[in-house]
């Protein structure tokens, strides 16, 4: 408990200091006004994709004021968040999603963008299961940007053919892959030890080892006997053995820079969203040649989806139309395709032409659309899709200390558990 206070403090401090300092500020307000735009984007591909954005609302006058915070998958910019939301002094726009859009919504804090949903027709422009999570009691409060696949494993394909290993289609066919990588000294896999990071790879082994039907009683409905399974323990077990093939570096490893080791030859395989594709684009990567997009062990019929969307704060009158105007130019076709192609992501506008996509994004975009007939659609826990932050984070903790300890599968089913009851 301490360190948590303590690293809060610190947190709190470093935003203090930003403003104090003016770090992040923008050039003075426009006639039209001006965003504040709260952010985790700072990785290469992920700074290209929001500039864009920025480019797009200065273009019709307004003012784009960043604010970006980077590190912990948003734990750090959500910390800064509250901060600001408390102190009376949000920021117009803040990148939040899934649930946590609801209790921001319960704050009473959030602006009603219905005349803008209206006017561009979301509602027929959205998919239902991304429309519903943008509102609040029937309004809508916050804008999709674009829809995520958690369920990729990048690979480096000249790592492989110097190892004579065969990309896994299965989690004993990972074994043997990465049995044969270590063997040619290389790392087998690119691991970020991040708390998120470790329980997106728990995730996909979730839904690998335990299929849909498993992954939506255990990390949606949170049930507690099936945490406790056997099917659990297995899942475990299959995490230790991955665990067998990370480098002694990967502790507190940025994912941006796990990705580097695949992009530069150093690791085979790298299990994380699609958001890593924006790394492999920015360093002028060809998919199907320099690297491979392939769905993780096991999940080929499955879509864990993240939606990257923003809530809107109210704001001053003279900020109004400049708010409004970044809620409608998010969803406009210009930005959907030029953001999307730079972010790694697919649009989360329906109706957009595929053609300006590559391979990876080509085949999400059609197994988006089919998941969500056959029920394989299933929101992230890690990326705060499928349950409040309160379960969320007892899931996340009981991961993060099997990956950092030496406790045993069957004690971490039980931990997982004990920990999800509690709050419950």
């Amino acid at each position: 408990m301490k360190r948590i206070i303590t690293s809060l403090i610190c947190l709190l401090m470093f935003a203090s200091f930003a403003f104090a300092t003016g770090q992040g500020d923008g050039t003075s307000a426009a006639k039209g006004g001006e965003v504040e735009v709260l952010h985790w984007w700072t990785s290469g591909g992920e700074a290209a994709a929001v500039a864009v954005l920025k480019q797009l609302l200065e273009a019709e006058g307004y003012t784009w004021k960043d604010f970006a915070v980077a590190g912990g998958g948003g734990d750090n910019a959500m910390t800064v968040l509250k901060s600001r939301a408390l102190a009376g002094n949000p920021p117009a726009a803040a990148q939040v999603k899934g649930p946590q859009i609801q209790l921001w919504g319960d704050e009473g804090v959030l602006t009603n963008l219905n005349d803008v949903a209206k006017a561009e027709d979301w509602d027929n422009l959205l998919p239902k299961v991304v429309a519903d999570v943008m509102k609040y009691k029937g309004n809508y409060v916050a804008v999709p940007v674009n829809v995520h696949r958690i369920n990729w494993m990048w690979c480096n394909p000249a790592v492989f053919k110097k190892a004579g290993a065969t990309i896994p289609k299965t989690w004993e066919e990972f074994e043997a892959a990465a049995k044969k990588i270590k063997a040619a000294g290389l790392i087998p896999v690119a691991w970020g030890g991040q708390p998120w990071q470790e329980a997106t790879v728990f995730e996909i082994i979730v839904a690998g080892v335990g299929g849909t039907d498993f992954y939506k009683k255990a990390l949606v409905d949170a049930d507690v006997n099936t945490l406790k399974s056997a099917t659990m323990v297995k899942v475990f077990k299959t995490l230790r053995m991955v665990l067998q093939y990370i480098d002694p570096g990967a502790p507190n490893r940025d994912w941006n820079l796990a990705t580097s080791m695949v992009i530069n030859g150093e690791a085979g395989m790298q299990f994380m969203g699609d958001w890593a594709k924006g790394e492999f684009t920015a360093a002028k990567k060809a998919p199907d040649k320099d690297y491979i997009a392939a769905t993780a062990p096991q999940t080929s019929k499955q879509f864990i989806f993240n939606i990257d969307s923003f809530i809107m704060f109210n704001v001053a009158d003279k900020d109004k139309n400049a708010q409004k105007a970044m809620a409608r130019l998010i969803v406009q076709p210009k930005f959907q395709e030029v953001f999307n192609i730079n972010k790694g992501s697919i649009p989360v506008r329906l109706g957009m032409s595929e053609e300006p996509f590559d391979i990876p994004a080509r085949l999400a975009m059609k197994d988006f659309v089919a998941t969500s007939k056959s029920g394989d659609l299933v929101p992230s826990m890690a990326h705060e899709m499928a349950v409040m932050p309160d379960i969320k984070g007892a899931m996340v903790d009981t991961v993060t200390n099997f990956c950092n300890s030496d406790m045993s599968a069957e004690d971490a089913a039980a931990q997982l558990a004990s920990a999800v009851a509690a709050v419950k």
